[in-house]
């Protein structure tokens, strides 16, 4: 086997030339900086260091030698600002385009930030035209308004603000669970039951499937499918073999509703708890992951729930911290001569208005409703067997300005009770059966409810309810 050698050229003057032109050096400049986020700059304490930053132009202040720019990455709230040489500027680079910055981190003389980027070079990755974009540069815009582009509205304040709490939360969650040695577990988005019993379900059929009558099987899977309106009847399995076990995904409900409380897909946080014969046990799990969440969240966000208690919520920030404090209320219901445009008596299910009127009689804390009516639960909501009014072992935390946050029982455990409410269902009940409860909470109402928004449709990444246009 024979190897050839090829002689390389020696490097000519011409290319060389071409190296040392600027367009190499702003190369070489991008390889040595590195590469950092808005929110990262913006606690440095270190100046001088040559860094990259890629993000999105938040306003454009040219002048003489100049140029300003604030620089958002969707990493924070506050803005880094970039001061450049005029001839920088380009007529690309407006409000709204997507740029690469190389420069350096110095000290800024203004008192809102540490450091501000001192930009060596400036490239427009992504333009954008300010008078076509939804959004002006000196406008605040209502959440109404924004509403409308769902696609753009990440790119507002109130938004980014409102995706990173969403992430804090998820992960403060999480970490809720686990550090309390619960199992998490991937229930299932396709399932053939209706755990509400509500009948409010979307069918799952493949695009394009046409029910023959002749064909013994016309369904995908063995029976009817639907997507999930509860993971609660999954983690009941799992009961049976973990003491402690939860869910966190996305459930979905087919309400013909446009209102500011209903969404046609949102997030529930469930939980089941084996070994257990007390609503006590429920509600303490309950508080306890209000309260630890929403602490996390107002630590780790502290910037951003500020937008939403300064301009969104004026006064909430006080309720929030009255919610922390207090421990939570327990109420057993009562009748009241208050006018309620809904009429209230036994055996009725409670209206948001009266939810909300139990939470402000209660101090405007957080309130623990116990022993509904019986028949206003699941089947397998556990018989309390009492007289003369039957009740079920079944809680709802009641929250101020939402109402219903989580709701939650304990599971009739009992072969003999059940199967006179269900033939189904058993078979979870003979073998190895113990006493156990569990509780869902919606997560976007407990955003609801920190932030003190009204309307649940801004609290979702991609809103889905009745009619409205999906991405």
């Amino acid at each position: 086997m024979s190897l050839t050698l090829q002689r390389i050229p020696a490097f000519s003057s011409a290319l060389f030339c071409r190296c040392s032109s600027k367009s190499f050096q702003r190369h070489c400049s991008r390889i040595s900086s590195k590469k950092v986020r808005v929110s990262d700059a913006l606690s440095s304490e270190e100046t001088g260091a040559n860094v990259r930053i890629q993000g999105w132009v938040r306003s454009v202040r040219p002048q003489k030698d100049n140029l300003f720019l604030h620089l958002n990455d969707g990493s924070s709230l506050q803005p880094l600002q970039v001061v450049a040489s005029s001839h920088l500027n380009t007529r690309d680079l407006t409000f709204g385009c997507a740029v690469d910055i190389t420069g350096t981190l110095e000290k800024s003389p203004s008192k809102r930030q540490n450091v501000e980027l001192h930009a060596q070079h400036i490239k427009v990755v992504g333009e954008c035209n300010p008078v076509d974009f939804p959004f002006k540069i000196k406008e605040r815009h209502s959440l109404e308004y924004v509403r409308q582009f769902p696609h753009l509205r990440c790119r507002t304040n109130a938004f980014s603000s409102l995706l990173r709490i969403r992430s804090e939360a998820t992960a403060a969650i999480q970490s809720f669970f686990r550090d309390n040695g619960y199992v998490q577990i991937h229930t299932p988005v396709i399932t053939s039951n209706d755990c509400e019993g509500a009948g409010e379900l979307f069918q799952v059929e493949p695009a394009g499937h046409k029910n023959d009558s002749d064909d013994p099987n016309p369904h995908f899977f063995s029976v009817p499918a639907y997507l999930t309106v509860s993971g609660q009847l999954h983690l009941e399995v799992m009961a049976g073999a973990f003491s402690a076990a939860y869910t966190f995904g996305p459930t979905f409900r087919a309400e013909n509703s446009q209102s500011r409380r209903h969404l046609a897909e949102f997030y529930m946080v469930e939980a089941e708890i084996a070994f257990t014969e007390s609503l006590e046990d429920l509600m303490k799990v309950m508080e306890d992951l209000f309260k630890a969440a929403t602490e996390h969240v107002l630590s780790s966000c502290a910037e951003d729930v500020e937008l939403f208690h300064k301009y969104t919520a004026p006064g909430r920030r006080d309720q929030v911290d009255l919610m922390l404090k207090r421990k939570f209320n327990v109420y057993v219901l009562y009748f009241s001569s208050d006018y309620f445009y809904f009429l209230k008596k036994w055996g009725c299910d409670l209206q948001t208005e009266h939810e909300k009127f139990l939470v402000k009689h209660c101090g405007n804390v957080p309130v623990f409703v116990i022993n509904y009516p019986y028949e206003l639960k699941p089947f397998y909501a556990r018989d309390n067997q009492d007289q003369p009014n039957h009740t079920a072992a079944a809680v709802d935390l009641l929250v101020p300005g939402v109402g219903e946050l989580c709701g939650g029982s304990l599971r009739e455990e009992r072969l003999e009770l059940l199967s006179q409410r269900l033939a189904q269902y058993l078979q979870l009940r003979e073998f190895g059966s113990v006493p156990h409860g569990g509780f869902g909470m919606g997560f976007e109402r407990y955003l609801l409810c920190i932030l003190g928004l009204h309307n649940i449709k801004d609290v979702i990444p991609f809103a889905r309810f009745s009619h409205s246009c999906l991405l």
